[in-house]
């Protein structure tokens, strides 16, 4: 598939995502949507870690709102079942870690489409803003699952009531995303952050994303049984082998990753 609204580049087992219309914002069209699903199953299965991450100055700006015409006949539970889903499936359910490299601004959707990362990583001068309300709508995009789970329910409430915009700061202090970075600081160390999990045991880190998203509808008994099936099946990996005699032999680990 060639690409026109993203664009790809990969090494290292690095699949590095951008969002490639950088004259509005990165807003999400469907061909957008639909290259970014394609990209993120494509990618998933030759590389051990995959960025997300925005061309221009912005993340993105959320859906693409621009064309009146097309916003007027636009049939919002059929895209949001037909294009969104399938796109926050393929984040979801990629069986590699997924970073939000948030560079810029992150609107309504596009907002979204980054808490469906497994880890956000945002410059300073981001910010995130669950836009919906001003234009009558309420969050979308997985924002009603992800905004509670990851800053708690008052202050999901509150972003998406009153719409307020949300500093890369306060995003961090609340829980809502991994960390802020100074600007200036921000290229190096999300590229070092998607480096140590490219370099590390791959298949721990698919069985440490289980075990978490599991635990909010298991009771103890049943996470704590989770917890020592993953590990036996961690215990049998030439990973943990490998990681044991790394740290006996004080040296780094060579993890092979799958």
């Amino acid at each position: 598939m060639n690409y026109d609204a993203i664009t790809l580049t990969e090494a290292d087992g690095i699949a590095e995502i951008g969002l490639a219309r950088p004259d509005v914002m990165n807003a999400l069209n469907s061909q957008m949507r639909a290259e970014l699903t394609h990209a993120l199953k494509a990618t998933a299965k030759r590389n051990r870690v995959i960025v997300l991450t925005g061309n221009g100055r912005a993340f993105c700006s959320g859906q693409d709102l621009g064309d009146r015409a097309n916003v007027a006949n636009l049939d919002l539970e059929r895209t949001l079942r037909d294009e969104y889903v399938p796109m926050l499936k393929a984040i979801f359910d990629c069986p590699v870690p997924t970073i939000a490299a948030v560079n810029g601004p992150a609107a309504g959707a596009g907002a979204n489409l980054a808490l469906a990362c497994d880890v956000v990583i945002a410059t300073e001068s981001a910010v995130f803003l669950q836009a919906f309300t001003r234009i009558g709508l309420i969050p979308d995009a997985g924002g009603t699952y992800w905004l509670p789970r990851q800053m708690g329910f008052a202050k999901a409430m509150g972003a998406a009531l009153f719409a307020d915009k949300i500093t890369a700061r306060q995003a961090s202090d609340w829980g809502m995303i991994w960390e802020a970075v100074p600007d200036g600081d921000f290229d190096t160390h999300w590229r070092e952050r998607a480096a140590h999990l490219a370099n590390g045991p791959t298949q721990t880190y698919a069985r440490v994303r289980q075990a978490l998203r599991e635990s909010y509808d298991n009771s103890l008994d049943d996470q704590l049984a989770l917890e020592a099936r993953l590990q036996g099946e961690c215990g049998k990996t030439r990973d943990f082998r490998e990681g044991v005699l790394a740290f006996t032999e004080k040296r780094a680990p060579n993890y092979e990753g799958r």
